[in-house]
């Protein structure tokens, strides 16, 4: 009898110290995001779209780039037999099919080609100067929302911690922790979403801009390899 009267103390004992346990409560990512009120929602709101028009930047600019990087590898050697043969008309064709960068810098040498060799030089950097704009649109906002982005997460804080001072002023000094919790998660989580858009931001545009200068490289050395054949003897 007394082991059943002992068993049933255990029981009840535990039973005490668990509900004495405070019970710990997770917080999903939603929840972080959506507890700083409306001010706090409205700037992640607004991050959250220069996060997805970064990306859409990033892809659309990242595809044009790619597109532009590619080029059959004898296209100069095909270019020159045309040229050396005489075919100005068939080099011409060449270029306008091929459609890339590289392919209307050299139409456009092609179609100086009889003029003073400074003057099909110069038709080429204006040609490339082209290119090159084409290449770098839009790729500058990326560059921008790399700075916004921060610069938003940061004024989040700075109205978190408004919001935080002014509970504890109108509380008179008896103001609880959970008051605050509405402030602190303001700033906090601006902070955070803030400086996120500003690293993938600035990741991509530099992604972006190492792959134009690669671009820019080919369309230079085929520039130069079109400007050594015209210059070299009958």
């Amino acid at each position: 009898m007394s082991l059943f009267l002992q068993a049933d103390s255990l029981a009840v004992a535990n039973e005490v110290l668990t509900e004495d346990q405070p019970v710990e409560k997770t917080l999903s990512i939603w929840e972080l995001l959506t507890s700083g009120g409306i001010g706090g929602q409205a700037i992640i709101l607004v991050l959250f779209i220069l996060m997805f028009f970064a990306l859409f930047l990033y892809f659309e600019r990242l595809m044009a780039i790619n597109k532009a990087s590619k080029i059959d590898a004898n296209f100069m050697n095909n270019i020159k037999m045309n040229i050396m043969s005489g075919k100005i008309d068939s080099a011409k064709m060449l270029c306008a099919q091929t459609n890339s960068p590289v392919a209307r810098l050299i139409e456009k040498g092609i179609s100086r080609i009889g003029k003073p060799l400074e003057d099909i030089n110069t038709a080429i950097e204006n040609a490339g100067n082209l290119e090159l704009y084409k290449l770098e649109k839009n790729t500058s906002m990326l560059a921008t929302i790399s700075g916004a982005g921060p610069m938003i997460g940061f004024l989040g804080t700075v109205l978190g911690m408004i919001l935080a001072f002014h509970k504890m002023a109108s509380g008179g000094g008896q103001i609880e922790v959970g008051a605050l919790a509405e402030g602190i998660y303001t700033a906090m989580t601006t902070t955070v979403v803030g400086l996120i858009v500003g690293i993938v931001a600035y990741i991509g545009y530099n992604h972006l801009v190492v792959k134009t200068n690669k671009v820019v490289n080919q369309m230079e050395a085929n520039a130069v390899e079109f400007l050594d054949l015209l210059n070299e003897p009958v």
